[in-house]
């Protein structure tokens, strides 16, 4: 949010130490003090708004922006997304695809299934859509199995996480490749190549390590299935195929977009009725309340359950999730409040003159934009702009771009803390404090986010030796 007729007259340096202090105060509020993360989050936003020279008369909007457009992304997704889960879950749905992937997989491969599903359903699917609608099968297996949440959550939660840094149509990379003019055919290879190796080993790999080091208890926020429908479980064709429609619909929209940036459709394809409903129809939010309707009818209203019991169920899948939706819409605001007192273009402005070579410049400015204000979307394309000339002028070719988006990307991603929204709603929805979150997430997001880089500098050096 930019405030009309305040300039920030801080410079880079206060603003850090006052980031640095506002994010030291919040943890010692939450860990030491135990104070509700809602309450905590709200207190230090309110506090660094001032102390960065927020005018008094703009502090509250502030916040409430920063508030408001995390809730616009976060609420209806994780809420249509907890009813959708809900469904599955209490129908057998979850029993269902859990029992086929351990046939399939075995009970030992069952943490790697659960991720290889989720790189999947991750390709077109944003990171939050993507990981409510999982939750249930996860839990599932989780009960199932045993061996605790992480064990399976961690390596799901990173397929989804991957996918969402390093592959278009996904927004950062996609604004990155627009940055850099790099053909997303070539990013697309390039984010392959990164992110599956980079799953397998920051997300797989640790997730079982961690898993085995620390055994947290299943949530229950998605409840259980009764006994009848654990005795008679819908087909596991039928589940699959209400959790593959938000998928398809989604595709649907993706493919449409990029038909019309690449000149396959006509020119005024783009105007017409049917494209604009059909893009509207893959719109995240709009393809889960499908999913949701159609999960009532398949699961729930052909299965004997009655109208007012699915409107029960429907209501029970909200109160567990409220929690996580406020507390992830805080989170936000302590981003926007960051973003707000100027710390990105402070830092750019310092930054702008590193002198090293470009895709490390790229990877370390965007991984201190990202630690400094929370926002992965903001620090790649702060981060994209700010080398952009650098990079037209250096005439590297089409791989070595497509390296430099995944460089960048890669940044974005590292050090997912307090001030990063995702950080909550992940520690939420496993049932983790704030130290363990820090522990288990924030150190694998920070593994992604360096292997994936190691990765595209060897991609970027190759495509020059080649070159």
């Amino acid at each position: 949010m930019e405030i009309e007729g305040w300039t920030q007259t801080l410079g880079a340096g206060p603003l850090l130490l006052i980031a640095a202090a506002a994010i030291a105060v919040l943890l010692f509020l939450i860990i030491k003090l135990r104070l509700h993360a809602l309450l905590a989050l709200i207190l230090v936003s309110l506090g660094t708004a001032f102390a960065t020279g927020i005018p008094a008369d703009q502090v509250v909007p502030v916040l409430i922006n920063g508030f408001g457009t995390t809730l616009g992304t976060v609420a209806l997704l994780v809420g249509l997304g907890a009813m959708l889960g809900r469904i599955v879950e209490t129908s057998g749905g979850a029993k269902s695809l859990a029992d086929s992937l351990i046939g399939r997989f075995g009970e030992h491969r069952a943490p790697f299934a659960l991720g290889l599903a989720s790189l999947i359903f991750g390709f077109p699917i944003f990171f939050d859509a993507g990981l409510v609608v999982m939750l249930p099968v996860v839990f599932a297996v989780a009960h199932r199995l045993g061996g605790g949440v992480l064990r399976y959550g961690l390596p799901a939660a990173g397929a989804f996480s991957v996918m969402h840094i390093f592959l278009p149509p996904h927004p950062g990379p996609v604004a990155a490749s627009t940055f850099f003019e790099a053909n997303v055919g070539l990013v697309v290879i390039a984010g392959l190549i990164t992110a599956i190796p980079t799953w397998f080993v920051a997300a797989y790999l640790y997730g079982l390590r961690t898993g085995r080091k620390l055994v947290l208890p299943v949530p229950e926020l998605l409840g259980h299935a009764d006994a009848e429908a654990d005795a008679h479980p819908p087909r596991f064709r039928t589940v699959v195929g209400v959790l593959l429609l938000p998928l398809v619909l989604i595709f649907l929209n993706t493919g449409l977009n990029t038909a019309a940036a690449g000149g396959l459709l006509p020119a005024s394809a783009a105007d017409a009725s049917w494209y604009q409903i059909l893009r509207a129809l893959g719109e995240t939010p709009v393809a889960l309340l499908i999913s949701v309707l159609v999960a009532m009818f398949v699961l729930g209203r052909r299965r004997g359950t009655t109208g007012s019991n699915l409107e029960k169920l429907l209501e029970s899948s909200l109160g567990p999730v409220c929690s996580v939706i406020l507390i992830t819409g805080a989170g936000g605001m302590f981003g926007g409040v960051l973003r707000t007192s100027g710390i990105g273009a402070a830092l750019a402005d310092v930054l702008g003159g590193v002198g090293i070579p470009l895709i490390v410049a790229g990877f370390m400015i965007s991984s201190i934009l990202r630690i400094a204000q929370g926002s992965a979307t903001v620090a790649l394309t702060t981060t994209a702009g700010l080398i952009a000339p650098a990079v037209a002028d250096a005439g590297f070719n089409g791989l070595q771009l497509a390296a430099l988006v995944i460089a960048v990307a890669a940044g974005s991603v590292v050090v997912s803390h307090v001030n990063d929204s995702g950080f909550w709603l992940v520690g939420r929805f496993f049932g983790m404090d704030v130290k363990t979150t820090l522990a288990t997430w924030t150190v694998m997001e920070t593994l992604i986010g360096v292997m994936g880089f190691v990765i595209a500098a060897a991609i970027f050096a190759l495509a020059g030796l080649a070159g």
